[in-house]
């Protein structure tokens, strides 16, 4: 599936009422017989209304008057635009009725997985774990390095003999294939080692500081030419800092192994 697609769909949570079944089918019947307004003689259930309100509400808007008179006037003009695309006789369009079907389940989804989330929370516990593993793979340090990407061996091979003889990386650089860093001669700024590919981040952890690899690295880029102009301590963000970004993270996560486990378990012929 494409990734843009499923984080979509990972994130269509939408606002849900926690109650009793039988409950909510009474509120939900009550809801939807209520009429808002009506224009042509045609209602709009109130249940629409509070939809567009709890949308807006959710994404940070007061519930005001100027809100609601708004959202008056948009369902009043949705309102009229649905009547004369009916004259029109596109609901009939199989292409609009495939429309309007994955707009149905895309509700349908949001709902059902906020219902999930809200009664799969992330636990603290959860939280310390993630957090402490996530300082594990860090590391304590950053690493400030350059480098210079090429297609051949004999190329990298090449620019270390230059180097050598004291040419500057920085001038060598203008003939890497990393477009990122070959304009600021190979400059990859403070990172973690967890931030490149393994073969990079093993050479260059090795390296002791104003030294480059005396041999290429190879990756699936092609391959490197590495010097290592200083290192520092990585200073991470607290557990208090970072707990809504993980909470996040692993709630995200745990939305996408339980799609995976349906669609595992579905049979499709």
């Amino acid at each position: 599936m494409n990734r843009t697609l499923r984080h979509a769909l990972l994130l269509a949570f939408a606002v849900s009422v926690s109650a009793s079944p039988a409950l909510a089918q009474k509120k939900a019947d009550k809801a939807e017989s209520a009429t808002f307004a009506t224009v042509n003689g045609k209602a709009i259930p109130k249940v629409r209304a509070d939809a567009l309100i709890a949308g807006q509400v959710a994404q940070g808007q007061a519930d005001s008057a100027d809100l609601r008179k708004a959202v008056t006037e948009e369902l009043v003009r949705r309102e009229v635009l649905t009547q004369e695309s009916l004259k029109k006789g596109f609901d009939k369009k199989p292409d609009v009725q495939g429309q309007m079907d994955l707009a149905r389940q895309g509700v349908l989804i949001g709902a059902y997985l906020n219902d999930y989330v809200r009664t799969h929370p992330v636990t603290e516990d959860q939280v310390k774990k993630e957090y402490e593993e996530i300082k594990a793979k860090l590391g304590s340090k950053e690493y400030k390095a350059r480098h210079i990407l090429v297609e051949k061996e004999d190329d990298a091979k090449a620019i270390i003999e230059k180097l050598k003889k004291g040419e500057k990386i920085e001038d060598l650089a203008k003939d890497s294939k990393d477009p990122g860093s070959k304009e600021r001669g190979g400059d990859l700024g403070w990172a973690n080692p967890a931030s490149f590919v393994p073969p990079f981040s093993a050479a260059m952890t090795k390296l002791e500081k104003g030294k480059f690899t005396e041999t290429p690295v190879k990756s699936d880029f092609g391959w490197h030419v590495i010097q290592l102009e200083d290192t520092r301590e990585l200073k991470l963000p607290g557990i208090e800092e970072a707990r809504g970004q993980i909470g996040q993270q692993l709630t995200q996560r745990m939305v996408q192994k339980h799609i995976d486990d349906l669609r595992a378990k579905a049979k499709v012929d």
